[in-house]
């Protein structure tokens, strides 16, 4: 979830790709590599893992990081992406396509092709998150007096007298 700047909470984002062919035990085996892992160490052990599965999960981690880059734009934050964590990912079993081989003397062999979803989330390390809020707080503070300051002078060059509250006349 993407939160305001000056606020405490932790950016996060996540992608899925659904329908993958390929059984969920293989593609779990490399999931389980990058589990909490940095996100720079999490792209390096895809890179050189020999396992077709790593292609794929590589492509649904590159699209994660993206969304976080678009949330934290969105929400005005800024966003080191090496801070960024692999906080969740895991593999859950899709549809299963039934399939049938020949068979000898005219029949039919039934098989199942296994199909996977795959969650990759990404979340912003918890100490980076609490030095973004207090960084944009600082700013927000120092641009609080600057505001406040022009929008008096303003008042007092257009002569102006402050406004008393409404429907309360003076006696």
């Amino acid at each position: 979830m993407a939160t305001l700047p000056g606020t405490t909470g932790v950016i996060e984002a996540h992608a899925i790709l659904r329908h993958l062919r390929m059984s969920p035990q293989k593609a779990r085996l490399v999931v389980d590599l990058i589990r909490g892992k940095s996100v720079e160490a999490a792209r390096q052990i895809l890179r050189y893992t020999p396992k077709r599965a790593a292609r794929d999960i590589s492509k649904v981690l590159y699209s994660a990081i993206a969304n976080a880059r678009q949330k934290a734009e969105d929400a005005g934050a800024s966003l080191d992406e090496d801070t960024l964590i692999v906080s969740r990912c895991f593999v859950n079993e899709g549809q299963r396509w039934k399939r049938l081989r020949p068979a000898p003397m005219g029949r039919a062999f039934r098989y199942q092709r296994r199909t996977s979803h795959i969650f990759v989330g990404v979340a912003e390390h918890h100490v980076a998150a609490q030095e973004r809020a207090a960084a944009a707080a600082a700013e927000a503070e120092s641009h609080k007096g600057v505001r406040g300051a022009m929008k008096k002078a303003r008042k007092a060059l257009a002569g102006k007298k402050p406004a008393g509250r409404p429907g309360k006349k003076k006696k």
